[in-house]
């Protein structure tokens, strides 16, 4: 067989696929982030840190005039707690939003920026209505520029991050949801690529093991992903959770591994199995067969070989599952532990909807549908090129 030429003409197919092409864009603009976050541009210690005032806008949109005010008092309140404290000095210091930096000014001026503040939003609190009053913008704006001469100026650079942070908004506390959800890429494919890899390898090499030697190793097979389909994801990870406790596993994504690997691997053995069927009454099979070939050098040689597209394919099928997986335990609790997910925040994001804040959610929910939607098309569109009846 002219394998350049098939090699050459799935290529062609591909190309011409515009939403595969496209999918594969995305999945690799996400993969660029996975991987800026593996490398340590952005560290776990930087998604749990305070980068401004709770439930601020995405995009940078405007919260309502009552809400405004109280964001801006948050940051009067904070240096004013320092200027109280018994080292003030080292207080102030240690106060940072992100980039903001207080400002390098002496005790007693920060202590008259501080007063100045407060009167303009004793003047504010005195509106019946802030929403509604013409005069109340105006003195909020007055307000927030009070508050910038506490801070240090930022450089482009820092402007340039503490816009990026800010860009999606903040949870309840004052943490970047756009940190959040970016580091949240590096879980999903960790979680997706480790239990796909081992669960296709494993899952492959049983099923193609049980079709072609037969037997006994054929009943074991079948035996064993009869009983570990019949039990579901959530209760074996509920039970692994409590065999990690107290080890050096405890609050890893070891146990969210180990339950998916155990389910997981029974649609790829199922697959390769019935491929395998077919593929051991081919005639190169019976040929190496006759030349005395050694039947593991044949089952590695030219039985799983033959089946690398459906495991590609099931490998794509179970990134897509892993992620859905690991969000749905993560939100109720049993998956991730430490560390942001997609699924923690849109856990998180409970109360906030309550109140009408739907940024913390949203980005979680977009984040993850954007990544599962390419894959499953990049999935659709593996299954038509690579497949042998469609060549």
């Amino acid at each position: 067989m002219n394998f350049g030429f098939l090699q050459t003409r799935t290529a062609r197919k591909f190309l011409r696929n515009k939403l595969a092409l496209g999918a594969s864009f995305i999945i690799a603009i996400y993969f660029v982030f996975a991987a800026l976050v593996m490398c340590g541009l952005i560290t776990l210690p930087q998604t749990e840190e305070r980068i401004g005032p709770k439930h601020i806008p995405g995009f940078y949109g405007h919260a309502r005039p009552e809400v405004r005010l109280e964001q801006v008092a948050s940051y009067f309140e904070k240096v004013e707690i320092a200027l109280d404290s018994t080292s003030p000095e080292a207080t102030l210091a240690e106060i940072k939003f992100g980039e903001l930096r207080v400002a390098n000014k002496s005790l007693e001026e920060l202590r008259q920026i501080v007063d100045d503040g407060w009167v303009f939003y004793d003047e504010l609190t005195e509106q019946e209505n802030l929403d509604v009053s013409p005069n109340v913008i105006p003195m909020i704006e007055k307000f927030e520029q009070k508050k910038a001469e506490l801070f240090a100026p930022m450089t482009d650079f820092q402007a340039t991050k503490q816009m990026i942070y800010l860009s999606l908004g903040t949870d309840r506390q004052g943490r970047s949801i756009a940190l959040r959800a970016i580091y949240s890429i590096k879980v999903a494919f960790q979680i997706g690529a480790v239990t796909s890899l081992i669960s296709v390898l494993m899952g492959s090499f049983l099923g193609a093991a049980a079709a072609f030697f037969g037997g006994w190793v054929d009943h074991v097979v079948i035996w064993l992903y009869s009983t570990f389909s019949s039990v579901p994801n959530l209760v074996l990870l509920v039970v692994l959770a409590y065999t990690f406790s107290g080890t050096m596993f405890d609050g890893t994504l070891v146990p969210v591994y180990v339950s998916f690997c155990m389910t997981f691997w029974i649609g790829p053995c199922r697959v390769i199995r019935g491929e395998t069927l077919k593929i051991k009454e081919l005639e190169y099979v019976h040929a190496a067969r006759a030349m005395g070939f050694n039947r593991v050098y044949i089952l590695l040689r030219h039985i799983i070989p033959n089946t690398a597209h459906l495991m590609l394919v099931n490998f794509s099928l179970l990134f897509i599952g892993a992620i859905k997986s690991e969000v749905i335990l993560s939100f109720l609790g049993l998956g991730v532990k430490k560390g942001p997910s997609w699924g923690i925040m849109i856990s998180q994001a409970k109360s906030e909807v309550i109140t009408g804040y739907f940024w913390q959610i949203g980005t979680a929910t977009i984040f993850m549908v954007g990544l599962v939607l390419a894959f499953n098309i990049l999935t659709d569109a593996l299954q038509d090129i690579l497949d042998p009846k469609h060549v």
